[in-house]
């Protein structure tokens, strides 16, 4: 891993809003951007394309290790075997298939290195849930996002009704708060704040607020002494 590269990392359970103020930051930056949840929906979506099941975790490692997928930043996509898959893989069936293949050791061992493959000048900002305590220990900055679930399941479910998809928010909010359980208590990697990380509730806050709050962190620690 090159040191030299600065790097931010947010991480935080989904809903939290780090997706989108990792996005704003990169394009503030012009620095490279890896949404590494992403990484584990597109290979939730490939197992279940190509009939993997979720428990065999040998197929799954073998299957993560040669995973051909590819951002795009404009327009922002995400392929999958050169296939357009940025909306295929935010369905509720990818983010539960998610959570359970991320848990796999295998399959994160397999993903690690391909994650760090992204730190590349002029600098980075990477988006998950272990960016800060595993695969970018050394980051400059660490955020960590967190949000009442019920917040975070209203916000689920508007950013689904934006792309016509109707679902209950009684059903989110159990489905948020089955995942957060699974990923917190998880033996690898589990969901938790590095312990040098700025960690932001922002149940009450407007994304512009914590966006203005981490560019303050970003001048005083990063572009200062750039």
């Amino acid at each position: 891993m090159n040191t030299k590269v600065p790097v931010i990392t947010v991480d935080g359970p989904s809903g939290g809003g780090k997706g989108t103020l990792s996005l704003m930051l990169a394009k503030t930056l012009g620095w490279h951007f890896l949404d590494s949840g992403a990484l584990y929906r597109v290979l939730a979506l490939a197992s279940l394309r190509h009939s993997v099941a979720f428990d065999n975790h040998a197929a799954l490692a073998v299957l993560a290790g040669h995973l051909d997928v590819v951002f795009q930043h404009e327009p922002q996509e995400i392929l999958l075997e050169g296939q357009e898959v940025t909306s295929a893989i935010r369905t509720e069936e990818c983010g539960g298939g998610a959570s359970q293949v991320a848990a796999v050791p295998a399959v994160r061992t397999a993903l690690l290195e391909r994650q760090r493959a992204f730190l590349e000048l002029p600098g980075l900002v990477a988006d998950g849930r272990d960016m800060g305590t595993v695969i970018f220990p050394e980051a400059d900055l660490k955020i960590f996002l967190e949000a009442a679930p019920v917040e975070r399941a209203k916000r689920r479910q508007a950013q689904l009704k934006r792309q016509g998809i109707d679902v209950s928010l009684d059903g989110l909010f159990a489905e948020i708060e089955k995942r957060d359980a699974r990923d917190r208590g998880r033996n690898v990697s589990p969901l938790i704040p590095a312990h040098d990380a700025i960690v932001i509730d922002t149940t009450q806050m407007p994304i512009d607020a914590v966006y203005l709050m981490v560019m303050g962190h970003v001048h005083e620690r990063i572009l200062a002494g750039a």
